[in-house]
C-alpha cells in the first residue's frame, strides 16, 4: 500500500497550470496573427486604392477619391485620407481589428501611386523595352 503524503493531488495542479499556460500562449498567438492579417488587409487596400485613384487621375474620367473610397471599402477598410497633386495620389487607409482585439488602434497604411519621374529609372525602363 502506498503512503499518502503532502504531494497527493499535485499532478492535477501541475496539469491545470500547464493547460492554462498553453491556452494563454494559443490565445496570444491567434491575436497576433489577427493583428498581422489586419495590417496586411490595410496594406492591400491602400495599394489598390492608390493605384485605382492614380488611374482615374491619369484618365480624368472620374473623381479619384471616390474611386479610392469604393476600392478601400470593397477590401474591408476605410479610406481616411485622399490627396492628389498633379498625377500623384496619396491615400491613407485603415483596417479595424476583429472584435476581441477592438481595444487596439486600427492598422493604418499610407500608399502613393503616380507616374515614374526618376530619370535613371526611366532610362532603365526604356532599356528593358528594347
Amino acid at each position: 500500500m502506498m503512503a499518502r503524503g503532502r504531494e497527493q493531488g499535485s499532478a492535477t495542479v501541475w496539469c491545470l497550470m500547464l493547460l492554462g499556460a498553453l491556452s494563454l500562449s494559443w490565445i496570444v498567438t491567434m491575436a497576433w496573427g489577427r493583428a498581422v492579417a489586419a495590417r496586411h488587409q490595410a496594406g492591400s487596400a491602400a495599394d489598390l486604392a492608390a493605384l485605382a485613384a492614380a488611374d482615374r487621375v491619369f484618365d480624368g474620367t472620374a473623381d479619384p477619391c471616390r474611386v479610392a473610397t469604393r476600392i478601400a471599402r470593397a477590401h474591408g477598410a476605410i479610406l481616411r485620407k485622399c490627396e492628389f497633386l498633379g498625377d500623384v495620389v496619396d491615400v491613407v487607409v485603415e483596417a479595424r481589428f476583429p472584435a476581441l482585439l477592438g481595444a487596439l488602434p486600427p492598422a493604418q497604411v499610407r500608399a502613393r501611386a503616380g507616374p515614374l519621374v526618376d530619370e535613371r529609372a526611366l532610362s532603365l525602363a526604356s532599356s528593358w523595352a528594347r
